[in-house]
């Protein structure tokens, strides 16, 4: 069969070419269904929005389309007929880029290539690290550790075919790669003497040429933001496949609004000339007005976030939003943009190429920061909110924070009215059985077509749904409600002997729980993995995988993204229904905003928003057709509650029961 004629159900289905080349291939027809809808999609340049359970095989059932119809263009010789693939964790991605697509390059009948796209700042220039290596032997650049970790990088350019950060042994400090890594701004392109050799182009060469660009979601938003100022990080495209979509309107918001922090002045200052080391890019071009101008600059943003920390404190609200432009005097662009100019009046004027795109590149980041604190400050951005938010143990590190309050206008602007063919997927989309509008409505797409494909997994034999009752009210501010999860939470961890992720909402309720609880684990032989208590995410979930009688508490980055198969998780705890409280200045203006157009906030926005973080919470269980286990909620409120069926109608068909604190009685199916 010639390529061009090629399908994807000739390829995934019980007879198709994987089947072929492996005897062990099990063909799931939620797969093919799933797949068969990607290739509709693409091929007739509509936007597709599918849910499809765990063990379905999302990946393969968008890459095999992907794969067939990037070559099909590549055939025709179209001029984009490149495919991009977005995910949300580091997880898919390796999963994507070291086992599912070098499997399909293996027994697919078609050559393709495909490429894990990086920022431009996760490479290394040859000549930034020669120059660097250079200045630090006359102590004009690091101390120490930088010292050396400098010499390390200068060891380590020789021998990598790579280039990139993540192939070097060790994590370096941030200081020291923005010394050695690839920047736009300081690049001398086809005059550079090492252009032939630079990691960056070749690896932007590989991009250009390759069928399949895989990427991250935050690199993708990236990129669209700067696609409105007419620069762009990836080559062109017409079709993108988004998996783990329900994040989408999340990302999007935090790569299109400002973030600004006292750290971000600190460290640029500090590349540019720091007083207490004598050192820096001043220092090493002998600029000493220059020199003078960065210490004025100190004194004036130093006075002026603790200005706007006061103004916010008195005028804003509690939780920091900023309902009009803060009443501070802004000096510091002012003297920023002085600073560019001094530089840029000595860069103009330098003989040495290399130099001279330095200055300019130096120059060019005191306007970007000087620019982004003008615009927040005088909130010019329409449709956005502002707040100050605060962090550290003493509430003392400032941030300036905007974001656009409804991203789904931006999206359907620059996005679906932009792009032929969007595919979003994910195991949790659907509202109920198979309502999408509320993931429509938040992203902006009004047209395309909806797919959803249940899970191959028998949850009826594999699941058990354990509801509580007689517990107090959990939305009452009092500790009744954390202490009988305490006693409950003993209860279900001693029927599995551990094997457990208990999920929180707080951080609050998760220490109190761990803290009543870590001795009574002890004297059981649990271990507990809490997360918070200074041990990596990563780290974490080796050793709960790896212990027998472990219990994992985690928060907000656990519901979603972990992957446990096997028996060491048999049992997921959801302590509390997964509402958002609109608390936060950018959910609170989202609550206001539908507030303003007649609607109700709870219905229309914390309701769905909490069934889909309910179905990620609740895929952690069942991973592969051998796992069983238990869901336990502790939360009364989903038996109580009117809106409680509607959580319950959105997740896997299972065997339900009732736990009244004593017994546990079958109730039948959700």
């Amino acid at each position: 069969m010639s390529d061009s004629l090629l399908t994807a159900s000739d390829i995934l289905s019980p007879g198709g070419s994987i089947a072929r080349r492996l005897s062990h291939y099990e063909s799931r027809p939620e797969q093919v269904a799933l797949a068969n809808a990607v290739e509709s999609a693409i091929a007739s340049g509509e936007h597709l929005v599918a849910e499809a359970g765990t063990g379905v095989g999302k990946s393969f059932a968008y890459l095999v389309p992907a794969v067939l119809a990037a070559r099909q263009r590549r055939d025709r010789d179209d001029k984009c007929k490149r495919i991009v693939v977005s995910t949300h964790t580091i997880s898919l991605q390796e999963q994507l880029i070291g086992s599912d697509i070098p499997f399909l390059q293996a027994v697919l009948p078609v050559e393709f290539s495909a490429v894990l796209v990086k920022g431009r700042s996760n490479y290394m220039s040859l000549r930034r690290t020669a120059k660097a290596t250079s200045r630090a032997t006359q102590k004009m650049m690091f101390e120490g550790d930088g010292q050396r970790q400098l010499a390390m990088i200068s060891d380590w350019s020789q021998n990598t075919t790579d280039g990139s950060r993540s192939d070097l042994s060790f994590r370096p400090l941030p200081q020291v790669w923005d010394e050695v890594a690839s920047d736009h701004g300081d690049c001398m392109g086809k005059k550079c003497p090492t252009h032939g050799d630079c990691f960056y182009y070749k690896a932007r060469r590989r991009v250009w040429n390759a069928d399949l660009l895989v990427v991250n979601h935050a690199l993708f938003f990236s990129d669209l933001a700067l696609r409105r100022d007419g620069a762009s990080i990836l080559p062109d495209y017409d079709t993108v496949i988004f998996d783990e979509a329900h994040t989408i309107e999340s990302v999007a918001a935090d790569h299109m609004g400002i973030r600004l922090s006292e750290g971000q002045f600190d460290y640029l200052m500090n590349r540019l000339y720091n007083d207490r080391t004598q050192r820096g890019l001043l220092l090493v071009h002998k600029l000493e007005k220059a020199q003078k101008q960065v210490q004025t600059i100190r004194y004036l943003y130093r006075d002026m976030f603790l200005a706007v920390d006061d103004w916010a404190r008195r005028f804003g609200k509690n939780n920091g939003r900023l309902e009009h432009p803060v009443d501070v005097q802004n000096n510091v662009s002012s003297a920023m943009h002085e600073l560019s100019r001094q530089i840029d009046y000595v860069a103009d004027n330098l003989k040495s190429e290399s130099d001279r795109v330095e200055l300019k590149s130096a120059s060019a980041r005191c306007q970007i920061l000087a620019d982004s604190l003008s615009s927040w400050c005088e909130q010019r951005a329409e449709g956005c909110v502002f707040w100050v938010e605060r962090s550290g143990s003493q509430q003392q590190k400032i941030s300036l924070m905007s974001a656009p309050v409804e991203v789904g206008p931006i999206l359907r602007d620059q996005l679906f009215n932009g792009i032929s063919s969007v595919i979003m997927t994910s195991a949790t989309l659907a509202i109920g059985a198979s309502d999408f509008r509320f993931f429509r409505s938040r992203i902006g797409l009004t047209d395309g077509q909806d797919e959803r494909q249940g899970s191959p997994f028998d949850y009826q034999e594999q699941a058990r749904l354990i509801l509580s009752t007689n517990m107090p009210d959990p939305s009452a501010q009092s500790r009744d409600f954390q202490q009988e999860c305490c006693r409950r939470i003993q209860r279900h961890l001693l029927e599995t002997q551990g094997r457990a992720f208990v999920l929180f909402t707080s951080y609050s309720m998760m220490m109190f729980c761990a803290d009543r609880l870590q001795g009574w684990l002890a004297e059981h032989d649990l271990t507990l993995y809490c997360q918070g208590k200074g041990m990596p995410r990563t780290a974490m979930l080796d050793r709960f995988r790896n212990n027998e009688r472990a219990v994992l508490f985690g928060t907000d980055s656990f519901w979603q993204g972990v992957d446990v198969p096997g028996d060491a998780l048999q049992n997921v705890i959801i302590t509390r229904l997964p509402f958002s409280v609109p608390d936060h200045p950018l959910l609170e203006s989202r609550v206001d905003a539908i507030r303003a157009r007649g609607g109700n906030p709870f219905q229309e926005y914390q309701v769905p928003e909490a069934i889909i973080k309910l179905k990620q919470g609740f895929g952690r269980l069942i991973r592969t057709r051998q796992d069983s286990g238990r869901v336990v909620l502790l939360d009364p409120r989903v038996l109580t509650k009117p809106y409680g069926r509607l959580f319950l109608k959105s997740l896997p068909e299972c065997r339900t029961e009732v736990d009244d604190g004593e017994n546990i009685e079958v109730l039948g199916e959700n």
